[in-house]
């Protein structure tokens, strides 16, 4: 995989439900993580003591993370809405050279922050909520 401008991984917001995805404005830094818990099934009969791990059990997850400026009002006001409303709406985060995430998450967190001579920021979480889907680029 060749260097990919960091700019270019998004997280994109259904706004209405639709499928019609729009990017979260604003954004300045992003951040996707993917964990798999493992299930331990080592025994006494396991060979030479190493663990052993059953394949395809556990839980697995993703949590999404963004920070950037408010810039546009109806992906604020959505954000805002999700987070207050419990909502847990489809997702898109476009992983440049890599592929699309796509699924329900929840926005478990939002910061918001600013000084007296700077911009308003704000910083977002997300957890997933649901099965996601994977389509490679």
């Amino acid at each position: 995989m060749a260097v990919q401008n960091g700019k270019d991984l998004l997280i994109k917001l259904d706004l209405t439900g639709g499928g019609q995805f729009q990017t979260v404005a604003g954004l300045r830094a992003t951040r996707i993580s993917f964990n798999a818990e493992t299930v331990d099934v080592t025994s006494l009969e396991s060979v030479g003591g190493w663990r052993e791990l059953l394949a395809g059990a556990g839980v697995k997850s993703a949590s999404v993370s963004g920070s950037g400026v408010f810039r546009d009002a109806d992906t604020d006001e959505r954000a805002r809405a999700i987070f207050f409303g419990g909502e847990m709406p489809a997702f898109q985060v476009i992983i440049p050279g890599f592929g699309v995430v796509e699924g329900p998450f929840q926005i478990t967190g939002i910061d918001y922050a600013g000084s007296h001579n700077g911009e308003a920021t704000y910083e977002m979480t997300l957890a997933s909520a649901g099965a996601l889907t994977f389509t490679a680029l």
